[in-house]
């Protein structure tokens, strides 16, 4: 199955990366926001995606956030990294394996206060079956990922 993966998808990898100072970001490249423009806070907050409102923004590591109350962009500004996604907005289980996989922003999940998403339902059943495992994985092999698509 993690070759399957891997293979299939690999050809989606790096559609949308931003590397902006050695981070990598999954953001779209046409006007550069993040999370498709869902609203970070309000996963963490209102426990379901948002769309965020284009008037409402921050920027983070060179990605641009849209949020849908000033109060929720002023909670991301105090302390963007808890809010902004882990790996970049990149697909934890493909993260674990090496690869960059964009995400299905109904794969959400907060887990350890980190906001994580995955490539699709299926692949979000795989990260469910282990998810301290899968960031285990995700985590160990993030470093590489960033030194190699980061230039």
């Amino acid at each position: 199955m993690k070759r399957i993966i891997t293979t299939t998808l690999a050809a989606l990898a790096l559609s949308a990366t931003l590397s902006f100072g050695g981070e990598l970001l999954n953001i779209d490249r046409a006007i550069g926001h993040a999370l498709d423009g869902y609203d970070p806070v309000a996963f963490f907050t209102d426990k379901k995606p948002v769309k965020g409102d284009f008037k409402i923004t921050a920027t983070h590591k060179g990605a641009t956030y849209f949020f849908a109350s000033k109060k929720n962009r002023d909670a991301f500004q105090a302390n963007p990294d808890r809010y902004a996604p882990a790996y970049g907005g990149y697909c934890a289980v493909g993260a674990g394996l090496g690869v960059l996989l964009p995400v299905d922003i109904s794969t959400w999940q907060v887990v350890n206060d980190r906001l994580v998403l995955n490539y699709s339902a299926d692949v979000q059943k795989m990260f469910n079956k282990d998810p301290q495992g899968t960031l285990k994985k995700a985590d160990a092999a993030w470093p590489k990922l960033v030194t190699e698509h980061g230039k």
